[in-house]
This record gives structure tokens, C-alpha cells and sequence, in this order.
């Protein structure tokens, strides 16, 4: 009887304070897009730069990953934002977030007028 407290008390006070920003824990990649072959996916080229665990030189290797473009906004050549998604395909597990930079070879093909040879 002595060891009764007030479990109510001690529950508010112990209760974590809310957050006021809610950031995703999503992982985030910028690469450069590399094929827009597939509909409403893309594939992006992550340059991954390492130092040797050994040598302590850095390397650099590449690593490519597709992504889901609903809009297929993005084209060759354009540096883009991908985020960590659910599975949506057999290798999809990205969706593209933002364009962060269009490349100069889209906005010429976009402006060429398209001719047909004969």
C-alpha cells in the first residue's frame, strides 16, 4: 500500500513534446538521368565517391536506379531529386522528387523542328 504513486501524473510529465517540423525518413539521391526508354519510369545514374579502406584513395564508382516519373517530365541529361519509395515494380523502389537542373540537350530537341526523311 505504501508503494502506491500516481501513474497519471508521472505520464504527462514523461510524455515526449511534439514535433513541429515532420521530416520524412526517406532516403534522397541527386543523379542524372541516364534513360526515359520505359513509361512513366525513369533511370538515374548516382555517382557514389569512396575512400579505399585500405589505400585511403578515393573512388569512384556508379550505381543506377529507376525511378517512377508519373508525369514523364524528366528527359536525358536533367539532374533530378529521387526519393525512397514502396515497391512498385520487380526494380522500381524510387519515384522522382524534383528536377533540380534541365540539361541543354532536352530544351534543343524541344525547339527542333521534327522532319521526316525520305
Amino acid at each position: 500500500m505504501a508503494e502506491t504513486t500516481n501513474t497519471a501524473a508521472i505520464s504527462a510529465t514523461t510524455a515526449p513534446p511534439a514535433p513541429e517540423a515532420q521530416t520524412s525518413r526517406r532516403n534522397e539521391k541527386v543523379g542524372l538521368v541516364v534513360s526515359t526508354k520505359m513509361q512513366k519510369t525513369i533511370v538515374v545514374e548516382i555517382e557514389i565517391r569512396k575512400a579505399h579502406p585500405k589505400y585511403k584513395r578515393v573512388m569512384k564508382s556508379n550505381k543506377k536506379f529507376y525511378a517512377h516519373d508519373e508525369l514523364n517530365s524528366a528527359r536525358v541529361g536533367d539532374v533530378v531529386r529521387i526519393r525512397e519509395a514502396r515497391p512498385l515494380s520487380k526494380l522500381k523502389r524510387w519515384s522522382l522528387e524534383e528536377i533540380v537542373r534541365r540539361s541543354s540537350l532536352s530544351q534543343l530537341d524541344e525547339k527542333k523542328p521534327v522532319t521526316e526523311a525520305k
